[in-house]
């Protein structure tokens, strides 16, 4: 595995790429546009002055108080769009003040905002819309044809509550295409309004389409979660039938989806963070995906087909989420959008976690204090299972040094010593079980907690106290790990310990084994099993007494 590893990121930093030059001629040729099963597709230039070949593509700046983002002219495709909210990475004041009193290099961090959308070639991501016609039909503006723009930088200004960013296209005959973009304060959401206006002198049939086309990132291959796990990064559609569907990269190369549905979105997701094209909930959609040359990838959606008579028009509209995964936004958006946040196959117990936490973190206003919190709550679900468990553990501790004599008495007659042990766990009412089942109930509500500490987008960069400035990393001082580690060694002690005494040695090595686990877990998840382990010791200190002060 370790040598399988390195072999991937050797790939990565040394591996041959394709010359920037053939991967803009391939940007150039049309097989990324849409292909209907019923109508070929027209692929002419225009010939009106604005979209002469001659004509070159300009890049729109646009600034809102949440993005920072450029689009092309080239069919109003929109690249490199930044996170303003979201630095790559946040400065720890107290671990940089710790490490400059020790005499420690202070690292440089990078603050700048997360990228979403990339134009740079090797790391492509956009988002494409455009219209597609029939043979039949006059000519159309896709995402390859050149659009004017009155300006080439918007800003929403202070007071102001939306952005209107228009960009025109006129054909030879007489259509016009005028494609708008909306931008609203304190929003992640982009509304599209593609209106065509038909001039010319025959009827025109279409279809309007968006897309996401993206480059698989070679360097995370699926994106690293801070926990050691791999985050999804790939495709996702949802449907009216199967609902929550993902379409990684390897399905995409196998076969080209073609699925329709009413209403619905496609999605390229990532940790944290999630871009979708959200086309109108009540029309019939059809889905589609293709690979690309050059390990390229294109998901997305077309409309049915619209006629337009002659001197009228008509309008298509979509709207593009490119934010966090925060999940009451996205509830607003489309529905089932929020599923991207992964909570794998626990999300029915994942998602009413995260409401717990949402709640408790309205209160406190503390992530690290809703951790807490939740911890609290969930002790006190499972009391009931817990008690049983502890009393369990704390009779088979009871009887432990018994038992020990027994092995000692029927060390060469080992069905004779099964068959006392027995008999005595029937005489002293201990189930031997008893303190595993309540354990193994318990455990999918622990996993699903973790996948919520995980995926959850609100734990990123959240500060919790003192030196824990980020719940969505590891402990910089690895403090809260050794605690960990410490509570897990005073609760085993508590145990009855094992009458074989390999077992019983494999099992002093776990509170270490897991300290180094834990050294690379989220903080917050950590902090979890602190307080949960500190819990449990209190709850289970009081019952062994009970049951050892008892006759």
């Amino acid at each position: 595995m370790l040598v399988f590893m390195l072999q991937q990121a050797w790939q990565a930093d040394y591996a041959p790429k394709p010359a920037i030059e053939a991967v803009v001629a391939s940007m150039n040729t049309k097989d990324d546009l849409p292909a209907t099963n019923t109508e070929p597709l027209v692929q002419t230039t225009a010939s009106s002055a604005a979209n002469t070949t001659e004509a070159t593509a300009k890049v729109i700046k646009i600034t809102t108080d949440t993005l920072a983002l450029e689009i092309s002219t080239e069919g109003g495709t929109i690249q490199n769009l930044d996170l303003l909210a979201y630095p790559v990475e946040q400065e720890n004041t107290t671990v940089n003040k710790l490490r400059d009193m020790f005499g420690f290099a202070i690292p440089e961090i990078n603050k700048t905002p997360v990228r979403i959308f990339n134009g740079q070639i090797d790391k492509l991501f956009v988002a494409q819309s455009g219209l597609i016609t029939s043979t039949n039909s006059v000519e159309v503006a896709n995402h390859h044809s050149i659009f004017a723009s009155l300006q080439e930088k918007y800003t929403l200004a202070a007071g102001q509550d939306s952005l209107t960013v228009p960009l025109t296209w006129t054909s030879g005959d007489g259509l016009q295409v005028t494609k708008t973009f909306t931008f609203n304060r304190g929003s992640y959401e982009i509304d599209l309004t593609q209106t065509v206006k038909n001039n010319s002198t025959k009827a025109w049939n279409g279809r309007q389409y968006s897309q996401l086309l993206k480059t698989p990132n070679t360097e995370s291959k699926g994106g690293m979660l801070t926990s050691g796990m791999r985050a999804y990064d790939g495709g996702v559609i949802y449907t009216e039938a199967k609902k929550y569907q993902k379409i990684d990269f390897d399905d995409m190369h196998d076969e080209n989806l073609e699925v329709v549905s009413l209403g619905g979105w496609t999605a390229m997701i990532q940790h944290y963070f999630a871009s979708a094209w959200v086309p109108p909930a009540d029309q019939e959609n059809h889905f589609y995906s293709k690979e690309l040359k050059l390990g390229q990838y294109v998901i997305g959606t077309y409309s049915p087909a619209v006629t337009i008579e002659t001197n009228s028009e008509a309008k298509f509209t979509a709207q593009l989420f490119a934010g966090p995964k925060i999940q009451p936004l996205m509830e607003k958006v489309a529905p089932g959008l929020e599923l991207t946040v992964d909570y794998s196959v626990l999300t029915f117990i994942g998602k009413p976690i995260y409401w717990l936490l949402n709640q408790i973190h309205n209160l406190v206003g503390n992530w690290g204090l809703s951790i807490i919190g939740v911890t609290f709550v969930i002790k006190l679900l499972f009391f009931p299972l817990s008690h049983a468990s502890f009393k369990s553990m704390a009779k088979m501790r009871k009887i432990q040094p018994r038992l020990k004599e027994m092995q000692e008495r029927f060390k060469d007659d080992r069905p004779r010593f099964n068959t006392e042990m027995m008999a005595m766990y029937r005489k002293e009412k201990v189930n031997p079980l008893g303190g595993c089942l309540p354990i193994l109930i318990q455990i999918p509500v622990f996993m699903a907690l973790y996948w919520v500490l995980s995926e959850t987008v609100e734990f990123r960069q959240a500060p919790f106290m003192l030196w824990i400035q980020d719940l969505s990393i590891q402990d910089p001082f690895f403090v809260l790990p050794v605690i960990m580690g410490i509570s897990m060694k005073i609760q085993q002690s508590l145990n009855p310990a094992p009458i074989d005494p390999i077992q019983a040695k494999v099992m002093k090595m776990f509170p270490l084994i897991f300290t180094v686990f834990f050294l690379f877990f989220p903080a917050g998840l950590v902090l979890y099993w602190v307080i949960n382990n500190t819990l449990s010791i209190l709850q289970q200190t009081y019952i062994t007494r009970q049951i050892e002060n008892a006759k």
